[in-house]
């Protein structure tokens, strides 16, 4: 859980709305879901009696009012619920998403616990005192599991398996393979961390506007409204709940463009933006607890990259790279297969290479279509869909199949 920045001036605030180059407006809306399926989605806050009459204010005072918040302590109470649209497969969920098993690392490992979060509801617990102590519980019926950020050490304790995962300094570490590890060192567990992605895409393909009061938590809040201004996208809208006090966000909420319940919905129940006690993030192992370094993983097994640009470093590594097609909230990632461009019989024996029960799997999961570029399928969530080929080029983002099939075709 990343603090408030005290330091962002007005001038980076108004930074906000300048243009970003070509990948990052394509990582921001695709961003936004990585953190919804990595980390959150919320029931609504609070019920509210009424909606508080405050001052006037326009987007861009709010938004330099959010950049010049003063606010690095708080405590409070996170309800959260995730809805991608996403099946539910059991036990392969689990697999798929690289949840560390016996013999894979630790299950307090934070990529142990956080993909958990990617369906249905949770309650977070967090806790921050400046950019050296925070504090993420995720509370469970009968267990919990805590990720804490004290000066030097980062821990994780997971009460059910009683097992604790170490790591030092900034979490980079090298592990048993020679390669880097990284350990979580901000978490997207508030609206802030998910505002701040989202106001990174506020340039002239978004509208950003303020729609009226609410209150969250027991707090007075104005509501940023921020909209894509293109067609093609599959988000509707974002609301923003800031604080009319103190500019912390109080309440995110993602709506889908093809409508119901919020794909993203993250906001307090509870909040304190008082100092929490120093005790809040001290951490000693238990007796008996199982605890690992973060250099003892093997092959980055129970580990993550945290932050959504290095989640995007691989991609390059699947055949002959990343391109990105557009721009703003409709911007579609292209990543060539290792079959593209080498004819029908090699495309045909390339994807030959994909086991016949994967193959039925994927078929199973997607909506077959056909174009300029030949046949593929569409593997679809409320938010990011992507189209892959039968040659293996992969098109994503968080647009709707058309747009990704269209795309698809003028790529040929």
């Amino acid at each position: 859980m990343a603090p408030n920045d005290s330091t962002r001036t007005t001038e980076e605030a108004q930074d906000l709305a300048a243009g970003r180059r070509k990948t990052a407006r394509y990582l921001v809306p695709v961003a936004v879901a990585g953190v919804a399926a990595a980390t959150i989605g919320l029931v609504p806050a609070l019920a509210a009696s009424g909606d508080p009459d405050l001052p006037k204010i326009s987007a861009q005072e709010l938004i330099e009012k959010m950049a010049a918040s003063e606010t690095q302590q708080l405590s409070g109470t996170v309800k959260i619920n995730t809805d991608l649209g996403l099946p539910s497969f059991g036990g392969l969920a689990g697999s798929l998403t690289g949840g560390a098993g016996e013999g894979e690392g630790s299950s307090a490992a934070p990529d142990a616990k956080l993909t958990e979060l990617a369906t249905g509801t949770h309650t977070l617990r967090i806790a921050a005192d400046g950019p050296d102590r925070q504090k993420v519980s995720i509370l469970e019926d009968s267990s919990e599991y805590s990720l804490i950020h004290n000066g030097d050490d980062v821990w994780g304790y997971d009460s059910a398996s009683n097992e604790v995962y170490h790591a030092e300094g900034d979490g980079q570490r090298e592990g048993k393979d020679g390669k880097d590890r990284r350990t979580p060192d901000d978490l997207p567990t508030t609206p802030k961390d998910l505002a701040d992605e989202v106001l990174k895409a506020a340039d002239e393909t978004t509208s950003v506007t303020v729609d009226g009061t609410s209150q969250v938590a027991g707090r007075d809040a104005y509501k940023l409204v921020v909209k894509p201004k293109q067609e093609g996208s599959t988000v509707g809208s974002i609301t923003i709940a800031v604080d009319a006090k103190n500019g912390v966000p109080l309440k995110f909420t993602l709506n889908p463009s093809s409508g119901g319940k919020a794909v993203v919905d993250v906001g307090f129940t509870k909040v304190d933006f008082s100092r929490p006690a120093a005790s809040t993030f001290d951490f000693t192992p238990p007796k008996g607890a199982k605890v690992t370094e973060a250099d003892e993983l093997e092959d980055g097994k129970g580990t993550r990259a945290p932050k959504g640009h290095e989640e995007f470093e691989g991609l390059g590594d699947m055949g002959g790279g990343l391109d990105v097609i557009g721009e703003g909230w409709t911007s579609i990632a292209k990543i060539e297969g290792p079959g593209a461009g080498k004819g029908a019989d090699a495309k045909k024996n390339e994807k030959g290479d994909v086991p016949p029960e994967a193959q039925q799997f994927l078929d199973a999961l997607g909506d077959k279509v056909e174009g300029k570029f030949g046949s593929g399928t569409v593997f679809k969530t409320r938010l990011v869909n992507a189209l892959m080929t039968d040659d293996g080029t992969v098109y994503v983002g968080a647009v709707t199949k058309d747009a990704l099939v269209k795309a698809a075709n003028e790529g040929k």
